[in-house]
């Protein structure tokens, strides 16, 4: 049987695999050495349930409870490497999920705010992440569509959830220079996951990266951020 570490490599070079083969649509073949070694640093295994825990460590999404899944570690890593992360930025996450994502960005930067519209993974994620030692890492609970203005401009937005169209707020959350990553599209439908920058003059300029199936981002500020997940292809 193979080691908790050997686990961990395999799962690196499937992550390395993946950006291959995608990196004529991504436009990113390699992920930096900052996000790979912080995909190897982030314990999985600490995020999935007692009976996925054999599994964690596997290129794909994995049942979490209350309907939802944890995220499949390439698009995981392909969402926080368009993103451009730097050690000093502060950026916001909508839909926390497992705290998986959450806590990859957190070995990344400065501060991490992060909205959960379910309640028990709120709650489940902010106990996992204090008791690795993520202090950097803010868990909110509620409708992730009007971002967190009270803390705004962030360096970085990611959602994690399909929205039909860009929402306006977190793209007005933005500061100059920031990135947008997040996933467009109907559900059940065809969807991109898109990368949205905002230049130093207040415009915005948008890349679709890649065919991606994500669950809805529901109700523009009104209905709750239901999630996802997060396969990679379409």
């Amino acid at each position: 049987m193979a080691s908790r570490e050997e686990k961990i490599q395999e799962m690196l070079r499937a992550i390395d695999a993946d950006a291959t083969s995608t990196g004529g649509m991504t436009g990113r073949p390699q992920f930096s050495p900052r996000v790979m070694e912080a995909m190897g640093k982030v314990p999985r295994d600490a995020f999935v349930p007692d009976d996925m825990k054999g599994r964690a460590f596997e290129n794909q999404p994995l049942p979490i409870g209350e309907g939802q899944t944890i995220s499949q570690p390439y698009i995981v890593a392909l969402m926080t490497d368009l993103l451009d992360p730097e050690p000093a930025d502060v950026m916001l996450e909508i839909g926390t999920g497992s705290g998986y994502q959450a806590a990859v960005l957190a070995e990344l930067i400065d501060r991490l705010y992060s909205i959960e519209v379910v309640p028990a993974l709120a709650q489940r994620a902010r106990q996992v992440l204090e008791n690795i030692g993520y202090s950097n890492v803010e868990v909110t609970g509620g409708d992730g569509y009007s971002g967190l203005p009270e803390h705004a401009p962030y360096d970085g937005i990611i959602v994690t959830a399909a929205a039909p169209h860009i929402p306006d707020p977190l793209k007005e959350q933005l500061k100059p220079g920031g990135k947008l990553v997040i996933p467009v599209g109907r559900p059940f439908s065809h969807q991109q996951l898109m990368v949205v920058e905002k230049d130093e003059s207040g415009g915005f300029h948008t890349r679709e990266i890649l065919g991606v199936a994500f669950v809805p981002l529901t109700g523009e500020g009104r209905s709750p951020l239901r999630r996802r997940h997060v396969q990679a292809g379409a």
